[in-house]
């Protein structure tokens, strides 16, 4: 439960009974998991967690997922030892966590991955996925990394004066139609306009390919943290999440 004078704005939602298909590995300063599929290839997708951690479960399951659809999928530890944020936390300290996890400053766990993912995985053609916190993100590693050909950030938030004119490559954002989660921190805008915002700016400025997509009647992390299994009325846009994430990932990688 979130601490009653602050409710939670960012729940776990369904936590997945999952047992996981990889292993956990070392790539120089950080720890990371990693999942191969059943036939050897060169193409590689970097999962980013949400504000809840590597070890989250469901996002372990997405990591396999890519993997049984073909991909070498590396979900790294990128608060580098450090907490991850919990439903039980004080949500009055959330500002203050978040300014030592800033997903715009993880160039150098970024580094230690791709070369992981080069000279231990044998990589050659490479793509990013990331959820929430993992989402904002991939934003910047796709302005970042001209290797990384294809990206999906899902539900990543917007602040005002983010600059995504300079996507190096071809990226698609989810974003769910009634997703509740209010930005604690006043710099950043509604939802809504958050959402309108990207499209405006990525319509004007953006030279390369891209989508926005809002999936109807869905809340924050529905294709992460949800299951399809217990919200039978939600199946089909889960499903149907997971699989544009998939195509995208397939189109450009």
């Amino acid at each position: 439960m979130a601490n009653e004078s602050r409710p939670c704005l960012c729940d776990i939602g369904d936590r997945f009974d999952y047992e996981s298909r990889g292993q956990e590995v070392q790539a120089e300063h950080i720890k990371a998991y990693v999942c191969k599929p059943p036939a050897s290839t060169d193409k590689a997708v970097i999962v980013i967690h949400d504000i809840f951690g590597w070890q989250l479960p469901n996002t372990r399951y997405m990591a396999d997922m890519l993997a049984a659809h073909g991909y070498i999928a590396i979900c790294p530890d990128f608060y580098v030892g450090r907490e991850a944020w919990k439903p039980s936390d004080d949500w009055s300290n959330f500002d203050d966590w978040l300014k030592t996890r800033d997903a715009r400053k993880i160039n150098k766990e970024a580094d230690a991955v791709l070369k992981y993912l080069k000279e231990q995985c044998g990589a050659k053609k490479l793509g990013v996925v990331g959820f929430c916190w993992g989402g904002i993100a991939v934003r910047h590693l796709m302005m970042t990394y001209p290797e990384l050909k294809a990206g999906v950030s899902l539900n990543g938030l917007i602040k005002d004066s983010d600059d995504i004119s300079n996507l190096l490559n071809p990226a698609f954002f989810i974003f769910a139609e009634k997703d509740d989660f209010i930005p604690l921190r006043q710099l950043l805008l509604c939802y809504t306009l958050q959402v309108t915002l990207l499209e405006q700016k990525l319509k004007k400025n953006c030279k390369v390919s891209y989508e926005v997509k809002i999936y109807p009647g869905q809340t924050h992390g529905c294709i992460h943290r949800r299951r399809e299994d217990i919200n039978p009325q939600d199946k089909p846009y889960i499903e149907g999440g997971r699989k544009d994430m998939i195509n995208w990932l397939n189109k450009y990688i």
